[in-house]
């Protein structure tokens, strides 16, 4: 008898120490680790493009809208359409075509003001030869460089970049590394 009741107290102790691990304190429940909020969608896009002008003997009027979204608070990815036309009266017969296309690119932000800036473009020219005849040609670029951006007031930035063409297709209507500069603004960047 007294085995038995040895064994069944071993036993009603050995099912509380596997069963009765629960260290719950009532009064003092343990802390949960704060979750990571999550930025809404609408916080993650921005928006914003460039427009250029230029009047005279060559006249430029274009269009880049683009859409980006951030990946971290530092990271962010886009995507720019663009459009433009242009006249050309600096030689005997005047020049008047319009250039379209898209890119996408990359931006990471080094501080607040500075940021780094690679694009994909791809656009779509109409090329001219010593003969005037002309033919429409995809042109690929790779820009490379960097860019400053100002807040100009609540989430509206004027953005500022120097960007050069690290491929050099023969197509490419630019001297070799030209730089191409660009401002523009942009809400959320």
């Amino acid at each position: 008898m007294k085995k038995i009741k040895l064994i069944s107290i071993l036993f009603f102790l050995l099912l509380n120490f596997c069963f009765g691990q629960d260290t719950t304190d009532v009064e003092n429940p343990p802390l949960k680790q704060p979750q990571q909020q999550k930025t809404p969608l609408n916080n993650r896009i921005y928006f914003g493009g460039d427009v250029g002008l230029t009047f005279g003997n060559y006249t430029r009027i274009a269009v880049y809208p683009l859409v980006g979204y951030k990946i971290t608070h530092n990271f962010s990815v886009g995507l720019k359409v663009g459009y433009e036309y242009i006249k050309d009266k600096r030689y005997t017969t005047t020049y008047e075509t319009s250039n379209y296309g898209g890119s996408v690119f990359l931006r990471y932000r080094i501080i607040p003001q500075l940021y780094v800036h690679g694009e994909y473009v791809m656009t779509n020219y109409e090329l001219y030869n010593s003969l005037g005849e002309s033919s429409r040609k995809w042109v690929p670029f790779l820009l490379l460089g960097a860019g400053f951006s100002q807040s100009l007031g609540g989430n509206v930035y004027l953005n500022i970049q120097v960007l050069f063409d690290v491929l050099q297709n023969e197509n490419s209507p630019y001297n070799r590394w030209d730089p191409f500069f660009s401002a523009g603004i942009g809400v959320g960047f």
